[in-house]
């Protein structure tokens, strides 16, 4: 019998309960059973549904900015070596952090932080645009497509792949066989492209990183002039 709760309590168990049930299947009453208390108890710390993702999105970024930026900092120097690996490692880790939550991409789209632990790493990345002789503007816009190509392709992944215990299974609706025989005699190139988009997300990930990481290059350069 748990006597008190407070928002942290109420946090870890909505994301144990996530990955039990999904997004559409986390409902205060349930996070309520599961700490044995009564659900207008919950209401002290949440006042909705949306008030408690804003929070669980704000602890999955505390736990991804723990993962992306151990305790000194990467690199020697507290700093990636490059602003290209710094885009590329900050994205991986964060397609696998948000990859150990059944719907992690969902739940931290839309979603508002509710404190300030994005401003440290968030400051760090950029200053590796700026430092490389990017303007503030484009160091934003470039950081700001990077993470939303990440966020958007691990809901499209999940949509395929819903279990994080069972990354190997797919949602029997995702049939590539079944996809191939309805489009085929009509659409051949958009039914051999499931195979692509679909089968090896890892190595599609990896392409549609360098694509973007050569996209601000090349937009950085022809705003040079040269």
């Amino acid at each position: 019998m748990v006597s008190r709760i407070d928002r942290n309590v109420v946090v870890e168990a909505a994301l144990r309960l996530l990955n039990e049930s999904g997004l559409d299947g986390l409902t205060l009453r349930r996070i309520a059973k599961e700490l044995d208390v009564q659900a207008p108890a919950l209401y002290w710390h949440f006042k909705n549904k949306q008030e408690l993702l804003d929070e669980m999105a704000t602890e999955i970024f505390r736990r991804l900015f723990r993962a992306t930026m151990p305790e000194g900092g990467p690199g020697t120097d507290g700093r990636w070596p490059t602003w290209r690996e710094m885009v590329y490692q900050t994205c991986v880790v964060l397609r696998r952090e948000l990859l150990r939550y059944r719907d992690g991409g969902k739940v931290v789209s839309g979603t508002r932080m509710t404190d300030d632990t994005f401003a440290a790493p968030l400051e760090l990345f950029l200053s590796h645009f700026v430092a490389a002789g990017y303007t503030l503007p484009e160091a934003s816009r470039a950081w700001w497509t990077a993470y939303n190509y990440t966020v958007g392709l691990v809901i499209e992944e999940q949509s395929v792949h819903p279990d994080p215990e069972r990354p190997e299974v797919r949602d029997p609706s995702y049939d590539q066989d079944d996809r191939e025989r309805r489009l085929g005699g009509t659409y051949p190139l958009a039914a051999q492209a499931g195979r692509t988009l679909f089968d090896d997300v890892e190595e599609a990930f990896e392409a549609g990183l360098q694509i973007i990481v050569a996209g601000i290059e090349a937009n950085h350069f022809k705003r040079l002039g040269s």
